[in-house]
């Protein structure tokens, strides 16, 4: 029986070289779609991985043509795309993996899925992805040190890709505009005091995150609150403060208050032309380096026992700063994926719906793996 195909779909700014090369020396084949196979090939070529992967042109019959029981089809599109490929796979038998978060459809086609013993690997990036995995090595360690009862229990996550060398305007666009616009739109909802708080506009919630000497600006994003589950959170556990969040470079807020009078309009129409022209006004060049900065931290006190009132802490810092040869964002986002389609491809994870590791064992070998590649989360106790 053949080795499985993984067909890598999109050709973007997060398709490294980092996670597709890993992949070209796991998988028996790696095919890279893109819009055209022109596109494909070159960018084949500017990953220096011409040769070791196949380009293809993209579309939902020529990869049904090609796909095959046991492949793995890694999807790097928009997440409205998800839930078709997804269903592509399970008309082919295949196993499916994303970096976008799970999606009503996504959960519904992942129990069809699991029925058919195959992989739906979502949320393997890094926000969400390596976030994720960090959390689930602090909660277990605190677990272990304080048990199922815990007070004051505060578990923040914050991510951001920023520039490494800050401009006027505190970012620049590497993916699309409209939905870094579209994102500070929606309201975020957390845990903050001890209690559920919403912010309608997530930016009045920012406020100063100082990381190893420097100080950034942190504001909520999205709901945080189903992550309480997701993370293994005890029930006995008083949550003082929960938040996934967005990071961003010192300064940034006051940077972008004419934007915020457009997102908080809301119309669409203006949102999109003020998107364009800050896309056009600081894009991302070839002469830039970008950043990313990811820090989750957990702190807790014992509430029973003789150990009461003693205090527990830990936090994971991930600061990567890209290279000419690679983004750290496309290094981030597209090498944990890899890594999770490797273990894929050696029946590791269960069938049905996989969030990166969501078991803290697994949780450890994708942070082993990851560092042995050169991203090393640094753990500060």
């Amino acid at each position: 029986m053949p080795e499985p195909t993984v067909h890598w779909i999109g050709t973007g700014l997060s398709t490294g070289p980092s996670g597709l090369g890993l992949l070209c020396e796991r998988a028996g084949q790696v095919l890279l779609w893109g819009r055209t196979e022109e596109r494909a090939a070159a960018r084949l070529a500017e990953l220096g991985l011409t040769g070791r992967a196949r380009p293809r042109a993209y579309g939902p019959r020529a990869l049904a043509a090609e796909v095959r029981p046991g492949d793995v089809v890694v999807s790097m599109l928009p997440a409205a795309e998800h839930p078709g490929l997804l269903r592509l796979c399970l008309d082919s038998g295949a196993h499916f993996a994303c970096s976008s978060y799970v999606s009503d459809p996504i959960k519904d086609g992942a129990e069809d899925a699991a029925r058919a013993g195959l992989v739906v690997l979502t949320e393997a990036g890094l926000d969400p992805g390596i976030d994720h995995l960090l959390a689930h090595r602090l909660v277990a360690a605190a677990r272990a040190d304080l048990g199922d009862t815990a007070e004051d229990v505060v578990l923040t996550s914050y991510c951001g890709g920023v520039p490494a060398v800050p401009n006027d305007f505190r970012y620049r666009f590497s993916w699309a505009p409209y939905g870094v616009l579209a994102a500070l739109g929606s309201p975020a909802r957390y845990v903050e005091g001890g209690a559920e708080r919403v912010a309608a506009h997530p930016w009045e919630a920012t406020r100063t995150l100082g990381l190893g000497g420097e100080d950034f600006e942190v504001y909520p994003n999205r709901d945080s609150l189903p992550f309480l589950a997701q993370y293994g959170i005890p029930a006995g556990w008083r949550m003082h403060t929960f938040v996934r969040g967005t990071l961003r470079n010192a300064g940034w807020r006051q940077a972008w208050e004419p934007v915020f009078a457009t997102v908080r309009d809301g119309d669409p129409a203006r949102i999109a032309a003020l998107a364009k022209e800050l896309a056009d006004r600081y894009p991302t060049t070839p002469a830039d380096r970008d950043r990313v900065v990811l820090a989750v931290a957990l702190r807790a006190r014992a509430a029973s026992g003789p150990g009461a009132g003693r205090s527990w802490q830990g936090e994971y810092l991930l600061d990567l700063t890209g290279t000419a040869e690679e983004s750290a964002m496309a290094r981030c986002v597209s090498l944990p994926l890899a890594l999770g389609v490797t273990r894929i491809l050696a029946g590791a994870l269960p069938p049905g719906l996989n969030r990166a590791a969501e078991d803290p064992a697994e949780a450890a070998h994708w942070l082993d793996a990851l560092a042995a590649h050169g991203v090393r989360p640094v753990l500060h106790p």
